[in-house]
C-alpha cells in the first residue's frame, strides 16, 4: 500500500464516507475509531493510521464499482 499525502487522505476519507452515505459517527463505528478521529482526518489535522487505511481500503473493495473508482484514484501507483 502506498503512503497517501495528508490532503489526499482527507479527501479519501470524505469521499469514502459520502459514497457509503454515512455520517462521520457511523463511519467511526465501522472503523472502530472515535467520531473525533474521522473529523480530524477529514479536516486534514491528522492522518489515518496504517491500520485504518487498510480498513478503508477493505471497505472500498466491498463497495463494488463505486469503490473501484476510489481505489484507483487513491491506491494505485
Amino acid at each position: 500500500m502506498l503512503a497517501i499525502q495528508q490532503p489526499r487522505a482527507a479527501q479519501l476519507v470524505r469521499e469514502t464516507r459520502q459514497s457509503l452515505n454515512l455520517s462521520q459517527v457511523k463511519l467511526a463505528v465501522m472503523l472502530g475509531v472515535s467520531f473525533h478521529s474521522i473529523n480530524r482526518w477529514e479536516n486534514g489535522r491528522t492522518q489515518p493510521s496504517p491500520l485504518a487505511m487498510r480498513q478503508i481500503q477493505e471497505l472500498l473493495h466491498q463497495m463494488g464499482e463505486p469503490g473501484k473508482a476510489l481505489l484507483a484514484k487513491y491506491f494505485q501507483a
